[in-house]
């Protein structure tokens, strides 16, 4: 009688790096998203097609995780009132430990990649965002609990169209704005810049109207939520090590 090979034995080592992979997804769904998954989502939205991210890409989003440690470090350290980070919810955890993102974080960092492509310098975006952590944080929870169908409904979106007004593709934009007015000479700076999130152009008129601002910088959020949300779902963890 020939010996069969044990069945159940074959199908367990067929299927324990299948479970590993399926612990590993839940594990990050339960935590938030690995690097590789907000590494690849940002790479998507802004237009890359190559298989994994770019070099550029991924070292521009290095440097503003590790300008955010430095900046929050000497924060604490000089006994700043905004102790937060920009990027992170708890303290980077030591060398070799898998990092997990929120949606809201992962968010922040395709925002601040934003600002800094358009020419603003990472110390001040990171400071920036580490400042209006809190409403932009309670913001993008709302956007993100918004039906699509609704807050992309073309119809209405023409309609609210008035001539003159800042062209939006959702019916309810949010705005991150940055606001610089002149300084006065006895305070040793040439300008004053200031950051907020607004909903709706009305808020943001007020707020540049409130900081005697002589030009301002606007990212609307809303649009751009949904869709690193929607880029985040089609990525999948990677264990650490693997290209």
């Amino acid at each position: 009688m020939t010996n069969m090979p044990n069945q159940l034995g074959a199908k367990s080592s067929y299927t324990r790096p299948l479970t590993r992979a399926i612990e590993t997804f839940m594990q990050a769904t339960m935590n938030g998203y690995k690097r590789n998954q907000v590494e690849e989502a940002i790479s998507r939205l802004n237009g890359e097609s190559t298989a994994a991210p770019s070099q550029g890409l991924r070292t521009q989003l290095k440097r503003l995780l590790d300008t955010d440690r430095a900046a929050t470090q000497e924060a604490r350290a000089t006994g700043s009132k905004i102790v937060n980070h920009a990027f992170y919810s708890i303290d980077s955890p030591g060398k070799g430990t898998e990092v997990f993102f929120s949606d809201y974080e992962a968010f922040a960092l395709d925002t601040g990649l934003r600002l800094s492509s358009h020419g603003w310098p990472q110390g001040f975006v990171v400071r920036a965002l580490r400042h209006v952590r809190r409403d932009f944080e309670k913001h993008h929870a709302r956007i993100l609990r918004q039906d699509p169908a609704e807050l992309f409904d073309a119809k209405i979106i023409k309609e609210n169209a008035r001539p003159g007004d800042l062209g939006v593709d959702n019916t309810d934009p949010v705005f991150l704005t940055i606001a610089t007015r002149k300084a006065s000479f006895a305070d040793g700076k040439d300008d004053l810049t200031t950051t907020t999130i607004c909903r709706g152009i009305e808020e943001v008129s007020k707020f540049v109207k409130q900081n005697q601002a002589h030009s301002w910088s606007l990212f609307e959020l809303a649009t751009r939520a949904h869709q690193l949300t929607r880029e985040l779902s089609h990525t999948l963890p990677r264990s650490r090590g693997r290209s």
